[in-house]
């Protein structure tokens, strides 16, 4: 980063060095966020809601603590999905079924951050309930790619992905169950976590999606590093959470990048189509194959071409598996004019799930957790894959109906290459790995063993090095015509 550039241009690791040295106050960097969102956010529109006056108040009552604990922020910035809430901050989910809801409390993972010295400024953007990936909704309209304003940023985390990369935050917290950490990341070029479950504090959300497939609280970044340092912050047992543990013991994820030699992968697995179940055009594996095998050889790991762990039920799976979640939202039916047509169809499809299909998904699910056990056992330490079918398309096209001769039924068959894997319970990510011809950002999808966060982040490091393209964002969103 050239000396003398605005903060917001700088990352969240040394943001925070300066924050902890005296070079920068908290305030400042409020003041420094509220002008780069009111120069760009309207050409994106990623954060909606701010709330300055509440982060400025609490960062006069900041007190830093003699001995920080792992992951303290010392006043930095950060945004939060709207299907998480702020105390006193309002709280739509982007439905006008709560357009003028104000949160009560805290969730969780804030209540955690504000204890490691972060300052909310504001809440970003998400499809109506978290629904699907492509951040659209009736309160508060479409978000945008900053690469190309015509294009979708993805989702549901789609705001907090383009906030990142237009430089209006430094960190972001987002939400993924079948994919929306991962594809707002791979979409905007930028850094997004689906954590093992357990790890981040996870009661309180409302969003839509829940339960069995574990929608996941996780970290949003514009690097590697900064994404370390938001995991660590993030990572610690609640109470309202009696299943998350937190990082048990060990060193901090920022350490273990400092430290990542020792990490390595022995074996790098490479999967253009998860074992025939995914279809991807040409133009996206091109870019990952070639991502993988620079991840591979940077590492000094065996490249296994073609392995993946048994995925072959996995869409049947999934989708018996997340229409359960939506069996006791039968209430929102009585509202279906103001609820967009995918959340009806949800909750329809839940309300009619027969004991056999749901038994049937159930078995479908622990064979594939066994499959997934072995494959790391006895093939790979990493399976890197597309993280998406598709580059960003166009923001009018609400979801994709085909690719590459496949039928895509509903709005969830686009979200394959990353809602399969949920079913794992693996942390993945995405990583950004390099730009079609036409200078579309693409992301590569990076999935390790439950609770191997730190080789996962270790190996994504090395591949961002390999590629020398983490300081890409933010950039100054780019309106076409």
């Amino acid at each position: 980063m050239r000396e003398g550039a605005p903060w917001c241009r700088h990352g969240a690791v040394e943001v925070v060095r300066a924050l902890r040295e005296g070079r920068v106050t908290s305030l400042e960097l409020i003041r420094e966020a509220k002008r780069r969102i009111e120069a760009v956010d309207g050409l994106v529109n990623a954060i909606p809601t701010t709330c300055f006056a509440r982060a400025e108040e609490r960062a006069q009552r900041l007190r830093h603590p003699t001995n920080p604990p792992r992951g303290y922020l010392w006043g930095l910035p950060v945004v939060i999905k709207d299907t998480l809430a702020v105390e006193g901050v309002r709280f739509t989910l982007g439905s006008l079924l709560h357009e003028h809801d104000v949160a009560e409390r805290d969730d969780p993972v804030v209540q955690v951050l504000e204890e490691k010295g972060a300052i909310v400024i504001g809440k970003t953007n998400t499809p109506e309930f978290g629904l699907g990936s492509n951040t659209y909704n009736k309160v508060f309209g479409e978000t945008v790619n900053p690469f190309d304003t015509s294009l979708t940023a993805g989702g549901s985390s789609g705001g907090a992905a383009a906030a990142l990369a237009s430089g209006t935050a430094w960190l972001a917290i987002g939400t993924d169950l079948g994919g929306s950490l991962r594809i707002p990341a791979a979409f905007c070029s930028v850094v997004g976590m689906r954590p093992t479950p357990g790890l981040v504090p996870n009661a309180g959300s409302r969003s839509a999606e829940r339960d069995n497939l574990h929608s996941i609280v996780g970290p949003m970044a514009r690097s590697v590093g900064d994404l370390a340092l938001l995991l660590d912050a993030i990572a610690e047992p609640h109470e309202e959470d009696e299943h998350c543990r937190g990082h048990v013991g060990g060193e901090s994820y920022s350490a273990a990048l400092d430290g990542h030699a020792g990490k390595m992968p022995g074996r790098v697995a490479w999967s253009a189509d998860l074992g025939g179940t995914v279809p991807v055009e040409p133009r996206v594996v091109e870019v990952c194959e070639a991502a993988a095998r620079m991840l591979a050889a940077a590492s000094g790991a065996d490249l296994v071409d073609g392995a993946c762990m048994d995925l072959s039920r996995a869409r049947e799976v999934f989708h018996v598996l997340r229409a359960e979640t939506f069996k006791d939202k039968a209430a929102i039916l009585r509202h279906a004019d103001k609820v967009k047509p995918e959340m009806v169809w949800q909750i329809e499809q839940g309300l009619e799930l027969s004991e056999a299909a749901l038994a049937q998904a159930r078995e479908g699910h622990r064979q594939l957790l066994l499959s997934t056990a072995d494959f790391f056992a006895n093939t790979a330490d990493i399976l890197c894959c597309p993280c998406t079918m598709v580059p960003p398309f166009e923001v009018k096209t609400r979801w994709l109906r085909e690719c590459e001769g496949w039928e895509l039924r509903s709005y969830i068959d686009w979200l394959m290459p990353t809602s399969v894997l949920s079913l794992t319970n693996c942390p993945s990510m995405s990583v950004p790995c390099g730009f079609t011809r036409d200078g579309l950002p693409l992301g590569l999808q990076l999935v390790a063993p439950p609770g191997r966060e730190s080789e996962l982040l270790c190996a994504a490091l090395v591949l961002e090095n390999a590629l020398g393209i983490s300081g890409r964002v933010p950039v100054d969103p780019r309106p076409t015509g």
